[in-house]
């Protein structure tokens, strides 16, 4: 592939922490843009100390590592008068700069969006908040699981008698860099248009609401009644049997949309041939499941899938990632990457999931130790 890519030429101040904003980051620079964090010196942003299973290489933690390769990094003490001029005249060579501060912050600092503006008008000033900018919430940390748990989400995953049970990954964080990245492209592709600069804002709350937009409408137009998920192997609260997880004699095997009659004919199971109707696949999907729960465990996952497969019935093995990740549907992918780190260390990740020109883009370049790049910068920037 050309070593052009889209948002070559493209500057991204980061003043983001932890995994929503940085995320959005990560996205830009894989696509070419050249991304500076800004962080304090010595410590530098918080995420460098927020760890998964306590891992940690070259003295930050190994998930910075993740969400920050292909980065630089300038330590600024935005307290101190010469740091925030020289930042400030940073900002106005700038195309795009991020923050994740709670509401006010900014302001306190001086970089609120109607002081960068003044500075470049035609920059794209981007904020990640918890739960938006105004109402009762504002102050609230806006972290992931508080986000995914005031959001109604957790009352979708798990089974009828499990306890609201969030989902197991940072899906706010990440669903809502996404959007950040979306709002982002979409002004400085209005810049173009018109020269003119922009302010984008996303919350993790709103990330959450957007990602459930089919079940809350469901639930804004059914009468407020409210989502009811399946007493074994549910998948989602609003669709008919047979849609679900079930068990196999050594596995599990997950079931999509399926008109009951041609499971029944093709997997031999008499017994369904009662619920004739679609109403019925919804109105009785708890004995539907039952009777395909305990059809499905006499067999193999494997047995299964060369009986539904071939007969077009969307079914799927469950993996785990012991299995995924050796499988050779996955290693024809190419997902994964290896970064290398100054000091010899290595970091096995995974690669952008976009492809370009029918390529996929891989950037290998290690996360940044705090102020690797502050003098380079300085001195390139004459700051």
């Amino acid at each position: 592939m050309s070593s052009s890519k889209p948002l070559d030429g493209i500057l991204v101040l980061e003043f983001c922490q932890f995994m929503a904003g940085p995320s959005a980051g990560l996205k830009m620079a894989d696509l070419g843009a050249r991304v500076i964090k800004i962080e304090r010196p010595n410590h530098g942003e918080g995420g460098r100390q927020i760890a998964i299973k306590n891992l940690f290489v070259d003295g930050s933690s190994l998930v910075f590592h993740t969400v920050n390769r292909n980065k630089e990094s300038y330590a600024a003490n935005l307290k101190d008068a010469d740091d925030l001029a020289r930042v400030k005249q940073l900002i106005a060579q700038a195309d795009v700069m991020t923050h994740n501060f709670r509401p006010g912050v900014m302001e306190k600092i001086g970089l609120n969006y109607e002081v960068v503006k003044a500075i470049n008008d035609r920059i794209v000033y981007a904020s990640v908040t918890g739960y938006g900018t105004e109402g009762p919430w504002v102050g609230k940390p806006g972290q992931d699981l508080l986000a995914q748990s005031m959001s109604g989400l957790a009352h979708l995953t798990g089974d009828a008698d499990d306890n609201p049970t969030p989902m197991g990954l940072a899906i706010a964080d990440i669903l809502c860099g996404s959007h950040f990245v979306q709002g982002i492209l979409s002004a400085l592709v209005r810049r173009g248009k018109t020269g003119k600069g922009a302010l984008v804002e996303v919350s993790l709350l709103e990330s959450m609401l957007d990602l459930q937009f089919e079940v809350i409408s469901t639930y804004l137009n059914d009468g407020n009644k409210p989502p009811i998920r399946a007493k074994q192997g549910n998948a989602h609260a609003y669709l008919s049997a047979p849609y679900g997880v079930y068990k196999t004699k050594d596995g599990y095997l997950s079931m999509a949309m399926v008109p009951m009659d041609k499971l029944a004919d093709i997997i031999g199971c008499t017994e369904l041939n009662k619920y004739s109707t679609e109403e019925s696949w919804f109105e009785k999907r708890e004995e539907i499941m039952e009777i395909l729960a305990a059809f499905f465990a006499q067999k193999t996952s494997e047995e299964w899938l060369s009986i539904l497969e071939p007969a077009d019935i969307w079914c799927a093995d469950v993996y785990d990632y012991q299995k995924l990740l050796n499988h050779e549907g996955y290693k024809v992918l190419g997902m994964d990457q290896k970064v290398k780190l100054s000091n010899g260390e290595e970091v096995h990740t995974t690669r952008s999931p976009i492809r370009l020109n029918d390529e996929p883009i891989y950037a290998d370049k290690a996360a940044p130790r705090v102020g690797e790049h502050t003098q380079s910068i300085i001195n390139e920037f004459n700051l």
